[in-house]
């Protein structure tokens, strides 16, 4: 059983390989957090900062692409802003620190690589943006609008604090730029309609959703994705078959 990077799940698959070793990777994600017309924007709100900040956004689930319906999208924007505006940057060992450092100077010029990318293709900076002066690898909570499809972020799982937000029109849009990429750990869905919620859900090629709710991880629940996302399943009865093997056991009648 394997956590981490999908280029290194690789490389573990081709070693397993050799001796048909059954394996569980849960590797790379790059989640998408939909926001349609009729979702509740506060609760949506709260739900992007918890599957956008969670560890610093350094983890597989967290939400990397945001897709808001163009109906909700300014007010959802500005409400995210003003919240990750208000939060405090610096030693997370301190009282009263809402966001640490990320992990080491390669996440930190990895996270302003992508931002200055995006923003050369048009995004546009509500809050955030830039490094901190001084020493250690802070990177403060950023809103970004108007990213478009070409922006490397949109390809890559960002490990940052990095809110990267698209508009859309239409289901059928939203479901194939979400499904857009290599990866397929979590997608996270707002609205109100429950025929939308099961609808989207299922057309989502991801292995776990959050409906109106901003973390998945459960114990009692199988956790993994599809894709390059990975193979397998952790936690609940799905996790302990993991490492069972099934004998059937044939007996004639007599």
């Amino acid at each position: 059983s394997f956590t981490g990077s999908t280029a290194v799940g690789k490389l573990l698959l081709r070693q397993a390989a050799t001796t048909v070793m059954r394996t569980s990777m849960e590797l790379g994600g790059n989640a998408p957090f939909v926001v349609c017309a009729d979702a509740d924007i506060d609760r949506a709100v709260d739900g992007a900062m918890l599957a956008k900040l969670r560890n610093m956004g350094e983890a597989c689930t967290a939400a990397n692409r945001f897709f808001v319906h163009r109906s909700v999208a300014t007010e959802f924007a500005e409400k995210l802003a003003e919240r990750m505006r208000a939060l405090t940057v610096g030693d997370g060992a301190a009282v009263g620190t809402d966001i640490g450092p990320l992990i080491d100077r390669a996440g930190l010029e990895k996270v302003a690589g992508l931002v200055d990318d995006a923003t050369r293709s048009g995004a546009r900076v509500l809050t955030g943006g830039a490094p901190l002066d001084g020493a250690g690898y802070f990177f403060p909570p950023t809103v970004l609008t108007e990213v478009g499809p070409d922006a490397e972020l949109m390809r890559t799982e960002i490990f940052g604090p990095v809110a990267a937000i698209s508009v859309f029109d239409d289901e059928d849009a939203v479901i194939a730029a979400a499904n857009d990429t290599e990866w397929g750990l979590v997608g996270y869905i707002y609205t109100q309609d429950i025929d939308r919620a099961f609808r989207l859900s299922e057309e989502l090629e991801v292995g776990m959703v959050g409906l109106n709710a901003g973390i998945v991880s459960n114990v009692a629940a199988p956790f993994g994705g599809v894709k390059q996302s990975g193979l397998g399943r952790e936690g609940g009865k799905v996790g302990i078959d993991e490492y069972l093997e099934y004998k059937y056991l044939a007996i004639p009648r007599t």
